[in-house]
């Protein structure tokens, strides 16, 4: 049987039994599997990191400005998620910004929406550290929203059971259970989860506006409200985004929402009681939002447009008609893409033109980086670990490098000087 079978065909067969397991969600094992086998051991990093945009400052220089804090929001994307899953890249992130010391004890809020105080609408962890002699403070904001969509993917749960597993495959098996956890989330955002899921997203953005560390309950269930929500000292305080795939439609359509609700005061909202002043400190910030794994021109497809779209002069130039109407005075996008992440994508040149509210002020950075190696599978072609590729961005010194300092500025990290090439591109 062997012999009777040509050199391709034998080759296409281990292929296939290398990508089942890389792609099984069991990605540990599937790597050193593949490492193993291509012999990748002691070779030397080739991974491309180029990077196509303006510059960015990244979270260091807002840590150096007296008397403010540098608040991160970090929301994921699809798959049931557990309280404390950015725990790694917070700590990375810590390290890099050599903010060592942590408080004893991080406050974790059951989120709640004034209009439904019935409504779950998830959890937020909130971690403060600061470097060794208290000059420099970072707030860590964990969004987790698994649980407004947990209830109705438990719909999927026969599927993993003995009654139908037992009949796959083992990888099979493996490959249906992180289906059933991750394909449902695009769908369920489509439908009456995604409002749940941008009052979380309010709910947090409103927690980080917040001036002093006891503001911020230690634990329970609480709802933030905008009218004594933002605090004096926020027009101060740096606001930072890090998000993984649908987490970076979240994060936009969240800022989208917030947007439209202060400009329709006929609506009554807790959004609608922000005092002019307020709404000024907020029109003076410049927010950074790093998207790993970015997924916005795929789940664009088939959803509504904003209200206002290709008037960006109009909004964020100081001589625009609409200049007062704006949310920030300009939003960073950030965009990390593996091209070997089946499910990432960079941003085009007339995206943000197209289909992101002009009110965001909006200018884009696209990061092309490899987070999965690259490698040459017995002669075949080349080959990297997919899921790797989609997973891997947060514990990539490289990509944590970029968030904490920037390019384009005197404190870029030195990995990122040797490993990553910036071509500026301006307006």
């Amino acid at each position: 049987m062997i012999k009777a079978m040509n050199l391709s065909t034998i080759k296409n067969c281990l292929l296939l039994t290398i990508l089942s397991f890389v792609l099984s969600g069991c990605a540990s094992f599937g790597k050193g599997m593949a490492e193993a086998i291509m012999g990748r051991f002691n070779s030397e990093d080739t991974r491309v990191c180029q990077i196509r945009g303006t510059p960015f400052a990244g979270i260091a220089p807002g840590l150096a400005k007296p008397r403010a804090k540098s608040k991160v929001l970090m929301i994921h994307g699809v798959g049931d998620r557990l309280p404390g899953y950015s725990t790694e890249h917070m700590e990375k992130l810590s390290n890099q910004l050599k903010l060592t010391a942590k408080s004893s004890a991080f406050k974790d809020i059951q989120l709640m929406s004034f209009s439904d105080p019935e409504k779950k609408l998830g959890n937020l962890r909130v971690t403060r550290l600061q470097n060794e002699n208290s000059s420099k403070e970072l707030w860590f904001f964990e969004l987790t929203w698994s649980e407004i969509t947990r209830d109705q993917k438990s719909i999927l749960a026969f599927d993993n059971s003995g009654e139908f597993s037992f009949r796959r495959a083992k990888v099979n098996d493996m490959l249906k259970v992180f289906t059933n956890d991750t394909a449902p989330d695009p769908i369920l955002y489509l439908g009456e989860s995604r409002e749940l899921i941008l009052r979380s997203f309010a709910q947090a953005f409103c927690w980080m506006s917040k001036d002093n560390w006891n503001d911020i309950p230690g634990n329970g269930r609480h709802g933030c409200d905008f009218s004594n929500g933002i605090g004096d000292n926020f027009n101060q305080d740096e606001i930072v985004f890090i998000s993984h795939s649908l987490g970076s439609r979240v994060v936009i359509d969240g800022l989208t929402r917030i947007v439209s609700l202060l400009e329709r005061p006929d609506q009554k909202t807790i959004l609608n009681t922000i005092d002019r002043k307020k709404r000024e400190a907020l029109q003076k910030k410049h927010i950074h939002i790093f998207m790993l794994s970015n997924q916005l021109p795929m789940l664009q497809l088939g959803k509504e447009l904003p209200e206002i779209t290709g008037k960006k002069a109009d909004f964020c130039n100081v001589d625009g008609s609409k200049y007062r109407s704006r949310l920030f005075a300009e939003t960073s996008i950030v965009a990390f893409s593996d091209p070997n992440d089946l499910l990432s994508y960079a941003i085009p040149q007339d995206f943000t033109e197209q289909y992101l509210d002009s009110r965001l002020c909006i200018n884009v950075t696209n990061i092309n980086i490899n987070i999965a190696s690259v490698f040459d599978a017995f002669g075949i072609g080349k080959i990297a670990n997919p899921m790797e590729a989609h997973v891997g961005y947060s514990r990539d010194d490289r990509v944590v490098a970029l968030i904490a300092n920037g390019i384009g500025n005197n404190h870029i990290a030195p990995i990122v000087k040797d490993r990553c090439e910036w071509t500026e591109i301006t307006d």
